[in-house]
């Protein structure tokens, strides 16, 4: 049985850390298009709302989420234990310092860069495979811009990026009003 994407954001197990939201995700593992089989790597993985659901989708292959918070680390074991994403592995670091020796990709997920984004842009390059993708989402015009600047010079990548706004809408008494999520750019680049 296949996964259905957008697992409702109140099934993961929350901390303070920052988590991805459901119609985020969805987009975010659209342009990622992970297969059954696929080796992923997620970058800032926070609470590993991205990382178990793209586990849940690349059942046969395995994803790797990287977190340099040890609350952030502890919430993602807890999520891949709870969905059982059995092919989950949480490491404790930094990135780019921590991507080396880690396997060839198919699909690298950038959520967080911790300031080093141009240097982790560079390392996602070496170990994405030919045809992968790199989906890089930022919360800000800084992220947004530094990735396009660097992406677009990138010969061997053809780059897309889109912002989404997300309201939601809830119970106000017997009325409703609108909630708008943060925006978010996503920044979809597949290597040719």
């Amino acid at each position: 049985m296949s996964h259905r994407l957008g697992i409702p954001d109140d099934q993961f197990i929350r901390g303070d850390i920052p988590m991805t939201k459901q119609e985020v995700r969805i987009l975010t593992l659209a342009k990622a298009n992970i297969g059954i089989a696929d080796t992923v790597i997620d970058i800032g993985a926070g609470t590993g709302s991205l990382s178990v659901e793209a586990a849940l989708l690349a059942k046969e292959g395995r994803v790797i989420a990287i977190e340099r918070e040890p609350e952030g680390v502890d919430l993602i074991k807890a999520n891949a234990a709870k969905f059982a994403a059995d092919n989950l592995t949480a490491i404790l670091g930094a990135a780019p310092k921590v991507m080396d020796g880690l396997p060839q990709a198919d699909v690298v997920l950038v959520g967080g860069s911790g300031g080093k984004l141009v240097d982790i842009l560079a390392c996602a390059n070496k170990l994405l495979k030919a045809g992968g993708r790199l989906i890089v989402t930022a919360v800000t015009v800084e992220t947004l811009s530094a990735t396009l600047s660097h992406m677009q010079q990138v010969s061997e990548f053809s780059v897309e990026a889109c912002c989404i706004q997300v309201t939601r809408i809830h119970p106000a008494g017997s009325s409703h009003m609108f909630k708008a999520l943060n925006p978010i750019y996503i920044i979809a680049c597949t290597k040719r």
